[in-house]
C-alpha cells in the first residue's frame, strides 16, 4: 500500500514497503518474533509475577529483547541496527506520541483549573455515588472519545480528570480505570475522524461514512451490555478507604467554577467534528482552559507554567517580579506547571513505544508476519465462517505483538483484504472486522498502548493531590478483565464470524467510491 492521505492532513504510511531490504533469522522467519515475544514474556513477568507498574522497567525489557534479537539475525547486523531506527521513526509511532503530549498539557491545565473539583461538586450535587460513577465515566469518555477522535487523548484526559474525582466519591479503581478505557474503546471503533476508522476504511476500499453506519449496530450492542456490567459490578466491587478527613476537606472545597472547563473539552470536540487536525483541537482547547484559568481566577498564570530561577542566578533580581518566574534556591530550580508536567510525565512511555514499534518492524522484515498469515489463511481460513473467524483471530495476534493499534491494523490490513477477496467478503465486513478488534484489544492487553499511557496518567497523580497515593494507582495486568466494552466488542465479531451473523459479499451491496474526507 502506497502512502495515503488520512483526511486530517497527516498520511497512512506502510509499516514496511517493498523496497527495504529484508532481515534473514537463523531458524527461520519465525526467530524475527524474538524481540516482540521476549518483550511479551517481561512485562508479563515484570507487571504480573514481580507486580511491578514501572514503564522504564518495560523501557530496559525492550531494549534487551531487541539485543538478544540481533544475535540471531544473519550476516551483518548492520541491517538489524538500522531497522531498528527505521522502526522508531515511523511516523504512525510519531502521531500517537504527539497526541499524548498535547493530550497531557490540556488535562494538566485542567487539574490546575479545578476541573476535578467541579466534576465531584456536580456528583455530589446529583447524587451519583462511587457505584455509578464508573458507569458514567464510560458514557463520557465514550461521547468524548468520538467527538475527538482519539482513544489516546481521552484516555489522558479522563485518567487525569475523572478518576481522582471517581476515587473520592467511592468507586472501585480498577473498575474506574477499565470503564475509561472501554470509552476509548468505543469511540476509537465509532469515530468518523479516528485513525484506525480511516485506515480500515481506506486499506479495504471502502467509502467512511458507509464503514461507520454499517459498524453501528456491533458497538451499539457492545455498549449497551458493557454499560448494564458497569452498573453491576459498581454495585459489587467496593471501592478504597480513603481517609474521611482528606475525603471530607477535598468535597468541601470543591466548586462549581470548575465546571468552566466543560467548556474546554467541548472546544476540542467541536473543533474536531469540524474537521481540524486533533494537534489543532487539542491547541484551540488548551488556549481557551488557559483563558478562564485566568479570567474566572480558577488557576494563576505559574500554574500554567513556572520559571525556577536560582538566587545565583543574574536574573534573579528581576526576575521574580514575572508572573511566570519565582527565584529559589539552586537545588529547587527547574520547570514546571502544567505545561511542563502534562509533557514529561509521558516521556518514558513514549520511549517504550517507539522500540516495540522498531521491534515490530524487525519482525515484518525478518518475515515472522508473513509467515503467520500464510499460515492462517493456508490452514485454518478453509471457508467463509472459517476465513473471518481467521480475521478476527488475526488481528488479535497481530495486536497482542503491536501496541499502537493504528500500526497493529496497517500492518494486517493487507491480509484481511487477501483473505476477503477470495471468499467475496464485501469490504465493509472486512474494514468492521479490521477496526473492531484492533480498537478493542489495543486498549486490553497490559502492555497495548491504550493502558499504557492511561497508567503513565495515573501514576503523575501522587504528585497532584496530597491525598492521593501511588497505592491507588492501578497496574495494567490488573485492569484487562474490566474493561467491558472491549471485551464485548471482540465478542460480538468472534459470534458474528462464528454465526455468519451481518455477513454481506460483494455482490450483496458495493461501496460508494473510497471517501478520503
Amino acid at each position: 500500500m502506497s502512502d495515503t492521505d488520512s483526511g486530517d492532513g497527516t498520511e497512512i504510511e506502510e509499516i514496511s514497503g517493498p523496497d527495504v531490504e529484508a532481515i534473514e533469522f537463523y531458524g527461520g522467519r519465525w526467530m524475527s518474533v524474538i524481540p516482540i515475544g521476549l518483550f511479551i514474556l517481561w512485562a508479563i513477568v515484570q507487571s504480573g509475577l514481580f507486580g511491578i507498574g514501572d514503564t522504564t522497567g518495560l523501557v530496559a525489557g525492550m531494549l534487551v529483547a531487541l539485543i538478544v534479537g540481533m544475535f540471531f539475525a544473519k550476516g551483518d547486523w548492520k541491517n538489524y541496527a538500522n531497522t531498528i531506527f527505521d522502526g522508531m521513526t515511523k511516523r504512525v509511532a510519531a502521531t500517537a506520541v504527539v497526541a499524548w503530549l498535547w493530550a497531557g498539557m490540556f488535562s494538566n491545565t485542567l487539574q490546575a483549573g479545578g476541573f476535578v473539583g467541579g466534576l465531584v461538586w456536580a456528583a455530589n450535587a446529583a447524587e451519583v455515588g462511587g457505584a455509578l460513577f464508573p458507569a458514567a465515566t464510560f458514557i463520557l469518555a465514550a461521547l468524548f472519545t468520538t467527538g475527538i477522535g482519539t482513544g489516546y487523548g481521552a484516555a489522558v484526559a479522563f485518567s487525569a480528570l475523572f478518576f481522582p474525582a471517581g476515587i473520592l466519591l467511592g468507586a472501585n479503581p480498577v473498575l474506574l480505570f477499565g470503564a475509561i478505557l472501554s470509552g476509548a474503546v468505543f469511540g476509537d471503533n465509532l469515530a468518523p475522524v479516528s485513525d484506525t476508522t480511516i485506515v480500515s476504511a481506506v486499506t479495504q476500499d471502502a467509502d467512511i461514512g458507509g464503514v461507520v453506519a454499517s459498524r453501528f449496530k456491533y458497538a451499539i450492542i457492545a455498549a449497551v451490555l458493557a454499560l448494564a456490567a458497569y452498573v453491576f459490578a459498581g454495585n459489587a466491587m467496593p471501592g478504597l478507604d480513603i481517609s474521611q478527613q482528606a475525603q471530607d476537606l477535598f468535597v468541601q472545597n470543591s466548586e462549581p467554577a470548575g465546571l468552566l472547563h466543560l467548556i474546554s473539552m467541548l472546544v476540542v470536540i467541536v473543533t474536531a467534528v469540524m474537521g481540524r487536525h486533533i494537534v489543532e483541537a487539542i491547541s484551540w482547547g488548551l488556549i481557551v482552559a488557559v483563558a478562564f484559568n485566568i479570567v474566572f481566577g480558577l488557576a494563576p498564570l505559574s500554574a500554567v507554567l513556572l520559571f525556577k530561577v536560582p538566587e545565583t542566578s543574574a536574573a534573579a533580581s528581576w526576575a521574580g517580579s514575572l508572573p511566570i518566574a519565582e527565584v529559589v534556591a539552586p537545588q529547587n530550580a527547574g520547570v514546571t506547571g502544567s505545561i511542563y508536567n502534562g509533557a514529561a510525565g509521558f516521556f518514558p512511555l513514549i520511549v517504550l513505544v517507539l522500540l516495540i514499534v522498531a521491534g515490530s518492524e524487525i519482525m515484518i522484515r525478518g518475515g515472522g508476519f508473513e509467515a503467520i498469515q500464510e499460515w492462517l489463511l493456508e490452514n485454518v481460513a478453509t471457508g467463509v465462517r472459517k476465513a473471518e473467524t481467521t480475521m478476527v483471530v488475526g488481528t488479535a495476534l497481530v495486536n497482542s505483538m503491536i501496541t499502537i493499534n493504528t500500526a497493529a491494523e496497517i500492518a494486517i490490513a493487507p491480509y484481511i483484504a487477501r483473505i476477503g477477496q477470495r471468499y467475496n467478503i464485501n469490504s465493509y465486513r472486512r474494514a468492521n472486522i479490521l477496526d473492531a478488534n484492533t480498537s478493542a484489544l489495543g486498549y486490553i492487553f497490559p502492555w497495548g498502548g491504550g493502558v499504557l499511557i492511561g497508567f503513565a496518567t495515573l501514576q503523575g497523580l501522587p504528585n497532584q493531590y496530597e491525598w492521593f497515593t501511588s497505592a491507588m494507582v492501578v497496574n495494567p495486568i490488573d485492569v484487562w478483565p474490566y474493561v467491558f466494552h472491549g471485551w464485548f466488542l471482540f465478542g460480538v465479531f468472534l459470534l458474528s464470524a462464528l454465526t455468519g451473523f451481518g455477513l454481506e459479499y460483494t455482490t450483496d451491496r458495493k461501496s460508494k467510491d473510497v471517501t478520503r474526507l
